[in-house]
């Protein structure tokens, strides 16, 4: 995924105070070493003289001073890295200070992104996405039959290969899932663990409860200040690589509701950029509830995956009970 140019910038601002902060820690180090350990200070200043002074021999056509200036800087090194170890401390200890040391804090090396750099970009995209806590518990690994027998389970084992299939083709082909079916069958966990697989990947993933997202999206329409903030959130909506739109039919319902939502599939749709929705809802209330035009567009756009089964939450929690 190329980063947008804000994420991009939120980044190189980390860098940025990384490098500021490690200076900061660089100084008081070195402040306090020439003010507690004796003869430091004065070793230090050597160099800058001893520098300047080879300098000028330098310009006068002094074909050794160079190798002079070596030989006394390396001398000197020596005596301050001795100081250093007598006090205490490590003969480094007034090296640079990098969080990244590959890197030195760029968060590039020669030219390429460092793993640091790679590193923050999921993290980020972890944090943007809105399900950074869910998707510690929501994963592939996770993932149990126990819950289904027969039709249900079948159906279920269908889904979770549709979904695996999705996360493998999902550079190379373009899919929409639609995940509708009773209530605590898998649905939201499904969609969780494609989320977690295509972070882990760099791709950008946005997760909004359809009661959010909606919310969002007419603040939006009827708020007419911070126009910036809101063109960036419509362009992070049409832009994603992935977005999620949880519990379709439980949002207030608007007029505006099925207009803003057409517009935002259709535009996904039109760029090939994958959506997944999942919903309570039967096909034929969606069909209902959002207009032909919604309904129209995800049955021809969208893979129909249909669960089937038994809550789990609340099987879960009766074991917990029994325990």
């Amino acid at each position: 995924m190329a980063l947008t140019n804000a994420q991009y910038d939120t980044i190189m601002r980390e860098y940025e105070e990384k490098r500021r902060k490690n200076r900061r820690l660089l100084e008081e180090r070195m402040a306090y070493i020439y003010e507690h350990v004796e003869g430091y200070r004065e070793l230090s200043e050597s160099v800058a003289a001893i520098s300047v002074s080879c300098g000028k021999k330098l310009l006068e056509g002094d074909g050794q001073a160079l190798e002079e200036l070596h030989s006394c800087i390396s001398n000197l090194t020596s005596m301050k890295e001795q100081l250093l170890l007598s006090a205490g401390y490590k003969a480094d200890y007034l090296s640079p200070v990098y969080d990244c040391p590959d890197c030195k804090d760029t968060g590039y090396i020669n030219d390429q992104k460092c793993h640091c750099f790679k590193q923050s970009i999921i993290r980020l995209l972890y944090e943007q996405s809105g399900i950074q806590d869910m998707l510690l518990k929501e994963n592939f690994e996770m993932l149990s039959y126990d819950y289904y027998q027969g039709e249900d389970l079948k159906r279920f084992q269908k889904t979770v290969s549709a979904c695996r299939n999705f996360v493998k083709t999902f550079d190379s082909d373009y899919h929409n899932l639609f995940f509708y079916g009773t209530v605590g069958t898998g649905k939201s966990f499904l969609s969780g663990c494609i989320a977690r697989e295509l972070i882990e990947r760099g791709h950008s993933v946005i997760y909004f409860s359809a009661a959010g997202l909606f919310e969002t999206l007419s603040k939006n329409i009827f708020e007419y200040k911070n126009k910036e903030t809101q063109s960036d959130f419509r362009d992070d909506l049409h832009e994603c690589d992935l977005l999620i739109i949880d519990d379709l039919g439980t949002e207030y319902t608007r007029n505006i509701a099925p207009s803003v939502l057409f517009s935002l599939l259709n535009r996904r749709c039109i760029d090939h950029k994958s959506t997944i929705i999942s919903t309570n809802l039967s096909l034929e209330d969606i069909r209902n509830r959002y207009s032909d035009r919604v309904f129209s567009r995800i049955t021809s756009q969208y893979q129909i995956c249909k669960f089937t089964g038994p809550d789990i939450r609340m099987l879960q929690k009766k074991l917990q009970i029994r325990k």
